[in-house]
């Protein structure tokens, strides 16, 4: 390939580094290096990862993208959902009323609920999308905030309303429905973050007690 390319084993080789950390090849030890598929899941994956880092005001763009993508996501549902996946979405829901003081069980659910939601698209690219930025960090945090704040029963009730768009088929509601929840997630946030409390920068991958401690 080096001599193919005109350029030195280094370079080819620090190339073929370069094409596996973005998920183009794939280096099989003892077998040899392949192209990936190329689909969105496998190019997109490591997007979820780096999202996991993120913190503060940064953290809050985040959820500004997703009020960008997520309601035109659940309008594209409404109209594409089929009865198995709409089931889907029905047993997140019924999950998530049964573990309405189970913080990690909500956050679970919720976050397949919405990938259900996103999955009944069609649309690997924007599901793959969708899945990378929704953080597990700020979905659960959000949830422990709204249970402490009692507001657990509204965001239930945001839920069921997707829902319920969807059962209808009602792409515009859904979409309407679908901005309103995200909106009282980023609402939750950005009073957080104005409020000084650094509670979610601490709950990051890789912050251990006694680092959190001696900070």
């Amino acid at each position: 390939m080096a001599a193919q390319l005109g350029i030195s084993r280094n370079l080819t080789r620090e190339a073929v580094k370069a094409l596996e950390l973005a998920r183009v090849l794939e280096i099989r030890r003892g077998a040899g290096t392949y192209v990936t598929s190329l689909e969105p899941g496998v190019l997109l994956g490591g997007l979820g990862s780096a999202v996991e880092l993120l913190q503060g005001e940064t953290m809050l763009e985040l959820t500004e993208v997703r009020r960008l993508f997520e309601p035109v996501a659940a309008g594209l549902a409404a109209s594409r959902i089929s009865a198995f996946a709409l089931a889907q979405v029905e047993g997140h829901l019924s999950a998530m009323r049964e573990a309405c003081d189970d913080v990690e069980l909500l956050n679970r659910h919720d976050a397949a609920f919405h990938r259900a939601v996103v999955d009944a698209t069609g649309n690997q690219t924007l599901a793959s999308l969708l899945e990378g930025i929704s953080s597990r960090t700020v979905r659960a945090r959000v949830w422990r905030g709204m249970i402490d704040g009692n507001a657990a029963a509204r965001t239930l009730a945001e839920h069921v309303a997707i829902y319920e768009a969807l059962v209808a088929g009602d792409a515009a509601l859904a979409q309407a429905t679908a901005l309103v929840h995200v909106s009282t997630t980023e609402k939750w946030l950005r009073k957080h973050l104005a409020d000084g409390n650094d509670e979610l920068d601490d709950a990051r991958p890789g912050r251990s007690a006694a680092a959190t401690d001696d900070e």
